[in-house]
């Protein structure tokens, strides 16, 4: 092995696996309180840094011990999907514990790769320094997280980078995205471990040391670098109904939502834009249709923006339809949008055939939308004072997460929309962190984000991801605000994620190289 006892960072005797195992799933269900609400980013460093002094002086476990930190990663991380499966899927408590075991021990799995590389390499007869371990722990790091933006439809939650907004790591966000930004966290992590190894030269901590302040240091000189310029400001209304899920989709409440909306919407439509949230409307055919005409007329008539979200049904032949989750333009927006990255289980139902009717969380509203096209046109705004019209670049839901999709939506728009009801999750964790990964995608594309919701969390975002004015959860009102519209467009927005790609295979070759070899780290 490359790492013997005296080698490995920090490596005591006699730790049995069981507590290496215990401190694995430990460092993993501390890592998401670096996370939205909880924003305690110092617990990342510990996290990752104990994850990879854990992986240096186990080599033999290095699968088991990446594996077990995904699962106390997720368990505490994605614990608000109980919410949705029990009290709005209707399933029993100790079913809905057990398919949120079985989702977490899934997810877990992403972190694999982390674990089986390092291991490889120190059973490998070539003798690799910390250094060189370090540095394709960071790689297989990134390789984690790309894997979760599109791998069996991906899950791109909880990325390192997103508990980086508001500190001077953020300026990277513009540059290279959020994967940019894991990779220099956790390459900070490691780095930092580094210097507490008991062997290390002096001189190799001063370098790990001006590393981590270099990194930091060229992130606060990033972040005040201005990117893109405003064009115009503008007034937007966000509604956000609170209506209760349970009743949402019952045929009885559809036209009571329809009505609420428009009564909150009543004192609004002088403003620029105005916005109802995912699936506010819950009708089909003629009765949608009556509803949309009212909304063209009246936007038409008030010279005002509308978009709303609603489900969009497109007949094939006599027997067979396609239902999309959508987003539609009225008044004088025109277009619309599909929802392309569809949730499981939310938006349809995999392996439907052997699913549907086991229990009612299989069943829910909407689980049999079909998926939009990749490639769309955007939805398109008649703003006051430009000559063209102005593009909004969409991301419904959980789809806002999946930041190239955005990016590329986001090259030819002056401003960002997302529309979502996270009302599934109820008092949970999960719309603050679906809240912070919002905040994210404004700062990568240097766009206003404008987020409305069922009942909570809207908010208007700024082109740096600061939250300019948002309403209280499970709160009927409307939330008026100004944006602005920008033009130009961020590095990460225009080149999208093949720098980091490129910066982590030259950190792989680099370590692989004979460089990577010495003994002395």
């Amino acid at each position: 092995m490359s790492l013997d006892a005296g080698e490995a960072i920090g490596r005591s005797k006699g730790l049995p696996l069981a507590v290496q195992l215990l401190l694995a799933l430990l460092a993993g269900a501390v890592y998401p309180l670096a996370f939205a609400p909880f924003d305690l980013i110092p617990l990342l460093g510990v996290s990752v840094a104990l994850l990879l002094w854990l992986l240096l002086r186990a080599p033999a476990h290095g699968a088991l011990l990446a594996w077990v930190f995904g699962l106390g990663k997720y368990a505490v991380g994605v614990s608000w999907i109980y919410v949705s499966i029990h009290q709005y899927g209707g399933a029993p408590p100790l079913l809905a514990f057990a398919l949120v075991a079985v989702f977490v021990a899934f997810l877990a799995l992403f972190c694999l790769p982390i674990g089986c590389i390092v291991g490889a390499m120190q059973r490998s007869p070539r003798n690799f320094s910390p250094l060189s371990l370090s540095m394709v722990f960071v790689a297989a790091w990134v390789l984690m997280e790309w894997l979760l933006t599109w791998l069996l439809t991906g899950f791109p939650w909880l990325f390192a980078g997103h508990a980086m907004l508001s500190t001077p790591l953020q300026g990277y966000a513009p540059v290279f995205g959020v994967l940019g930004v894991s990779l220099l966290v956790v390459a900070c992590c490691a780095a930092g471990l580094l210097l507490l190894r008991g062997r290390l030269a002096l001189y190799k901590r001063g370098m790990a040391l001006l590393f981590v302040l270099a990194v930091f240091a060229l992130g606060g000189l990033l972040d005040t670098r201005t990117w893109v310029e405003p064009v115009g400001r503008y007034s937007a209304a966000l509604v956000q109904a609170n209506i209760d899920q349970a009743v949402k989709w019952n045929a009885d409440q559809r036209m009571v939502n329809v009505r609420k909306h428009l009564q909150l919407s009543q004192a609004h439509w002088d403003a620029d834009l105005l916005v109802w949230p995912e699936f506010a409307l819950t009708l089909y055919g003629d009765d949608a249709k009556q509803v949309t005409d009212q909304l063209q007329q009246q936007g038409q008539a008030q010279q005002t923006n509308i978009i709303i979200g609603m489900p969009d049904l497109h007949w094939l032949d006599q027997n067979s339809y396609q239902l999309f989750n959508s987003a539609q333009g009225f008044g004088l927006a025109t277009g619309r949008f599909a929802k392309h990255h569809l949730v499981p289980f939310g938006d349809y139902v995999p392996l439907q055939d052997y699913l549907r009717g086991v229990i009612e969380f299989f069943d829910l509203p909407m689980s049999a939308a079909s998926r939009g096209a990749r490639q769309q046109d955007n939805i398109r705004l008649q703003l006051p004072g430009l000559e063209q019209s102005t593009e909004v670049a969409m991301g419904i839901c959980y789809e806002i997460a999946y930041g190239d999709m955005l990016r590329r939506h986001a090259i030819s728009s002056g401003v960002l929309l997302t529309i979502s009801n996270d009302t599934w999750f109820g008092g949970s964790i999960g719309p603050h962190q679906h809240m912070q990964i919002a905040r994210m995608r404004a700062l990568e594309n240097g766009r206003w984000l404008l987020r409305a919701t069922n009942n909570g969390i809207s908010a208007v975002v700024n082109e740096r991801g600061e939250v300019q004015a948002k309403l209280p959860q499970s709160e009927a009102a409307v939330l008026r605000s100004e944006f602005a519209v920008v033009s130009g467009t961020t590095p990460y927005t225009t080149f999208g994620d093949w720098p980091v790609f490129a910066l982590a295979l030259i950190m792989l070759l680099t370590a692989l190289s004979p460089l990577g070899h010495s003994r002395q780290g």
